[in-house]
């Protein structure tokens, strides 16, 4: 293979480490004054730049094997990075109002390279790279919410227990190594399907890193803490971004096996476990933040559950499925407004939200109908979301896992549609109309959030096509 067609496999990854390079040169050469809006525009500008030439390769059908296995990229990758790129562009428009210093679009962009890279490993050892490269720079972006109280502690946590989640995989890779010879994510097909206990120990140690990782029930202590205590376009990128990369990684690992006893059993009961815990939890918390971080668990669920479907179905109703809760999670965040009396501990409390309709009728009829779609009503596209995800688990022949994961998601009705009632229904909290503004940014983040919400509910056949099964 040659040079180009290396630099062209990893062209994503290579606008993302232009845009950290210049960032960092930025910094050092900069003056304060312009150094915000250069590093942010930088930032934005390799971003989609990065996220176009996924797409472009993507549609193009190319395929390459720069780093035979251990790397490489096919329509499938290239889809799914585009995607995971095209979700961080209104977590970046929304942060330009929040972070005066350029470490958080630097930070942003080495985790995306890690998300990036996930997406073409071919082997534990890339895959645990990747990993690595998206969590580090991920604690200290939780960290940088350090004038509130909670910041440090919950960015500790979320380090011990990320930390837990890697020794894990890594122990994982090494009993698979040691039971196949090979650290390459095919060798995982082989032990998923042996009965000897090397081989079992090894599946359920990789499985419980990636629930620590997406936050199952029991190791989802770290979501609620973390998503809190971070800023506004920090939960978003970890409800969203973070979300999806663990979860396609999971669906790739998976790829091409069939889930049978007894290791489908540890997928049933945690994921069911998750979805009602989750709901259930997310009913009285005080703050959308914290009701999204247990809805996250939810979510998790669901979506764990996909990995008992028919492998042939399973990588497009997960695809599809990340897409919509993360196109619908940024609408929620980006609509929010504020006001000259706002600080990031208060601006997203559901007790400021009471009678928002009347205050800021736009922010109010966005954040409503995204969370009637995260509800899963009908026809809108998180109903078509849960719906693939639940068809895929009833033809894989387990009907009574897909009725209790139905009748949990019935509970997360509740907390949805409380939302809207004190948005809609309540007399407001804060009876002034004067000081409520939307930034530019966060107005043009929205205009995004809007349109792709309009794409996946009227084609939601053609998004789907971009991500065939993986063979």
């Amino acid at each position: 293979m040659n040079g180009m067609q290396i630099f062209t496999a990893m062209l994503s990854e290579h606008l993302l480490l232009l845009g950290i390079v210049g960032l960092l040169v930025l910094e050092i050469t900069g003056r304060a004054g312009r150094q915000q809006r250069l590093a942010f525009g930088l930032a934005l500008v390799c971003v989609a730049a990065a996220a176009v030439a996924a797409a472009g390769l993507a549609l193009s059908g190319f395929t390459a094997a720069p780093f035979a296995g251990q790397f490489s990229v096919d329509p499938v990758g290239l889809a799914a990075k585009a995607m995971v790129l095209a979700l961080a562009l209104p977590v970046l428009l929304i942060a330009r109002a929040d972070f005066a210093e350029p470490e958080f679009p630097v930070l942003l962009l080495s985790s995306l390279y890690g998300v990036c890279l996930m997406q073409s490993a071919d082997s534990f050892l890339t895959l645990f790279l990747g990993l690595e490269i998206l969590s580090l720079p991920l604690y200290v972006l939780v960290l940088l919410a350090w004038r509130r109280p909670q910041a440090a502690e919950a960015a500790l946590k979320y380090l011990v227990l990320g930390g837990a989640a890697t020794a894990t995989l890594l122990m994982g890779a090494a009993l698979v190594y040691g039971s196949t010879g090979s650290l390459g994510l095919a060798a995982f097909g082989k032990v998923l399907v042996a009965t000897d206990a090397l081989s079992r120990t090894a599946v359920a140690l990789v499985l419980l890193a990636f629930f620590l990782k997406g936050a199952i029930v029991p190791f989802h202590a770290w979501a609620p803490d973390a998503y809190e205590a971070a800023s506004i376009p920090v939960t978003a990128y970890m409800a969203t971004i973070v979300k999806a990369a663990v979860l396609l990684a999971a669906v790739r690992l998976f790829a091409g096996v069939t889930l049978a006893a007894p290791m489908s059993e540890l997928v049933i009961v945690l994921p069911l476990v998750s979805i009602v815990w989750g709901n259930l939890a997310a009913m009285r918390q005080p703050s959308l933040r914290r009701m999204i971080a247990y809805s996250s668990i939810a979510h998790a669920g669901y979506l764990f559950l996909a990995l008992l479907g028919d492998p042939a179905g399973r990588l497009q109703s997960v695809a599809f499925y990340l897409l919509v809760y993360g196109v619908l999670n940024l609408l929620v965040f980006t609509a929010l407004p504020t006001s000259s009396s706002d600080n990031d501990d208060t601006r997203d409390g559901l007790e400021r939200l009471k009678g928002l309709y009347h205050r800021s009728p736009a922010a109010a009829l966005m954040i409503g109908a995204a969370m009637l779609s995260l509800a899963g009503i009908p026809p809108l596209p998180g109903f078509i979301a849960k719906f693939l995800i639940f068809r895929n688990v009833l033809a894989a022949g387990h009907v009574s896992t897909a009725v209790l994961g139905l009748v949990g998601s019935f509970l997360g009705i509740y907390f949805y549609l409380r939302v809207i009632q004190f948005m809609f229904m309540s007399p407001s909290a804060q009876p002034a109309l004067a000081g409520v503004r939307a930034h530019r940014l966060a107005l043009s983040a929205s205009a995004l959030c809007v349109a792709a919400t309009v794409v996946v509910a009227v084609f939601p056949g053609w998004v789907m096509a971009r991500f065939v099964a993986i063979p």
